[in-house]
């Protein structure tokens, strides 16, 4: 028997990496993976890259003499190298345009009379397509200093204006025993890096079990139904039990998503030790030494079972369609599932404590991404968690066991698709 079920692992297995479509879909995210974590790079290489020269700014201000004046006195106390004010005298916005147009100027800065507010004109800027992130706060920044010297004028000092200008400072303490006990021993700053390291590691494995689901679940289903339409199945189910024709095929296709998941593992290695990505890490102020191996280990336990546990489903959907076209609609309700389990975990990884990500933490089928949260995101006791966990390899030896009944009754029921009553009554006749 383990024989016959190592023999079916190895050849899915096999199979399956030789395929062009493996191949080239392996490859083609490599490279989406590559171009992504280098695309600041690239974008700074093909604009010319970062020569130091702060972006010129053309600044009309007509009548407004005062609102130019007090702009470049906070250009000049800001110290910003980003950016530089360049006044043009009257009205000369024809020469302002041709100067944007030839690459003298990023974009220019006008007034003009606001009849909603007449403390203060109205800013327009101008430049070619939309303003930068960077440039649109600085202007506002800016500006609101400016507005706040011309109203308050000699009634403030210069200190006083630029405290009012700055944002209030906020900042959240933790004061769970966990976080006294990191404080009394002097591992806050630890203790808040790996939370930053945790919040990664529990987004990439959730993306990565949604991922894996979708395409291995789906890649179980097809394979199951190309046999049972090419009638490989009836020779393959009198040699081979069904449960260990299953399994094989399960866990053959799961280490096929594993071998992929490593290769893609390997180039996020490659980039990130690219000179350019190198410090990337350290100007978070983070260290891989920070990553929570508990946390680590916990998620891949459950991506592994929550895997297991949604395949046997795609297995027996798979065995009961006898064409590959109608294989989308009949898997449609797994998908769907898998997709809740994504959304609850993501939408709720800054909520972790909330009554839903408890519930569906319990519920076997969103247990991999809500307990991951948990985990991850809030402190959680171990007996909570060894629960989940007990509920998730119960739930896979039970849907385990029908999906076996229904494989072995469904691969073997052509035409339509049977219903529950005829599915029913054909199980009973076989035994597992």
């Amino acid at each position: 028997m383990n024989n016959t079920l190592g023999t079916i692992i190895g050849f899915t297995f096999k199979n399956k990496v030789k395929t062009k479509s493996f191949l080239v879909t392996t490859l083609v995210l490599a490279l989406l993976i590559t171009v992504g974590m280098n695309l600041p790079y690239l974008i700074k290489q093909f604009s010319g890259g970062d020569d130091g020269k702060a972006e010129q700014i053309g600044l009309m201000y007509g009548s407004q003499q005062e609102a130019a004046a007090q702009l470049e006195k906070y250009a000049a106390a800001s110290g910003s190298k980003d950016f530089v004010f360049v006044k043009y005298e009257g009205n000369a916005e024809e020469q302002l345009k041709n100067d944007v147009q030839n690459g003298k100027l990023e974009g220019y800065l006008k007034f003009e009379e606001d009849p909603a507010d007449k403390s203060f004109p109205k800013a327009v800027y101008a430049g070619k397509g939309d303003m930068s992130r960077g440039l649109n706060a600085y202007l506002q920044a800016a500006l609101q200093n400016v507005k706040t010297s011309m109203i308050a004028k000699d009634s403030l000092t210069a200190e006083q204006i630029s405290a009012l200008s700055k944002p209030v400072s906020l900042s959240s303490l933790d004061i769970s025993d966990k976080a006294q006990a990191n404080a009394a021993s002097g591992d806050a700053e630890k203790n808040n890096n790996q939370k930053v390291m945790n919040y990664i590691i529990v987004y990439f494995l959730m993306i990565l079990f949604f991922t894996s689901n979708m395409m291995t679940g789906n890649m179980i289903a097809a394979e199951v139904t190309a046999e049972k339409s090419s009638r490989i199945m009836e020779i393959l189910i009198t040699s081979v039990s069904p449960l260990n024709q299953m399994f094989g095929k399960i866990i053959g296709i799961f280490l096929v998503g594993i071998t992929q998941m490593l290769a893609f593992g390997v180039v996020i290695a490659v980039n990130i030790m690219l000179p350019h990505n190198v410090g990337i890490l350290e100007e978070f102020h983070l260290s891989l030494a920070d990553i929570n191996i508990s946390v680590l280990v916990y998620g891949l336990l459950f991506y592994i079972l929550g895997y297991f546990l949604f395949a046997v489903l795609y297995a027996a959907v798979g065995s009961l369609v006898s064409r590959t076209e109608e294989l989308g609609q009949a898997v449609m309700p797994i998908t769907m599932i898998g997709l809740a389990t994504f959304y609850i975990g993501i939408f709720s990884i800054n909520t972790p404590n909330s009554m839903l990500i408890k519930i569906t933490s319990f519920i076997p089928f969103t247990a991999p991404t809500s307990m991951l949260v948990r985990v991850g995101m809030s402190d959680v006791a171990v007996w909570q968690i060894l629960i989940s966990l007990a509920l998730l390899v119960v739930s896979i030896l039970i849907f385990g066991w029908l999906s076996a009944k229904i494989y072995r009754t469904g691969v073997l029921m052509y035409g339509k698709r049977p219903s529950f009553k005829e599915l029913r009554k054909a199980m009973k006749a076989y035994k597992i």
